[in-house]
């Protein structure tokens, strides 16, 4: 798999230490409010798993699956919810909790869809952020790292659902998903 990679952008260290600061700030940001970290399934699995070992105020988490990729490399502008949260978020403060937002298509039909169940809040903390493709101007309140318009896949991120084990963020060979 790591043969299939053309770059390393972010290392599996710079990692852990953007994680260990988001977590920090997060702490600060959320005491006392009891937060719900919504992860939006695949990709930002990984990422929810270290980032909540870093917030030390209890959380809590649940979990939305949404679709506008299918197997392709870019989004089709469609997006579904595949599966929807177990519960109930009025009055809460919800920060969502994305592997990456590049068109910012899924992200503000994710937070207009959670915006209409009364939540006391909703944030947004992302690992990867790839302001060049934005098309659409959403907040986005927590960043680990930009990252250029170049098609990325490790810690989570996938290319037909391959490569999410990788430790690192890293540059997928463009030769092998070019032929699309």
């Amino acid at each position: 798999m790591e043969n299939d990679v053309d770059e390393v952008l972010i290392t599996d260290d710079r990692i852990r230490e953007k994680t260990a600061e988001l977590g920090r700030k997060l702490t600060e940001d959320y005491r006392g409010k009891n937060p719900l970290l919504i992860c939006v399934l695949k990709g930002g699995l990984m990422f929810l798993a270290d980032l909540m070992r870093e917030i030390q105020i209890p959380v809590e988490i649940d979990f939305m699956a949404v679709s506008s990729y299918g197997d392709a490399t870019e989004s089709s502008g469609v997006v579904r919810i595949l599966m929807d949260l177990d519960r109930n978020i009025r009055g809460r403060h919800i920060l969502i909790v994305e592997d990456i937002i590049d068109t910012g298509r899924t992200l503000t039909y994710i937070m207009e869809n959670l915006h209409t169940r009364g939540p006391a809040s909703v944030k947004v903390c992302t690992l990867l952020n790839k302001p060049a493709r934005r098309i659409l101007d959403i907040p986005i309140d927590y960043v680990g790292f930009e990252i250029p318009d170049r098609f990325v896949i490790g810690y989570g991120l996938d290319y037909r659902e391959i490569y999410r084990n990788l430790p690192f963020v890293g540059v997928l060979r463009p030769e092998l998903y070019s032929r699309e």
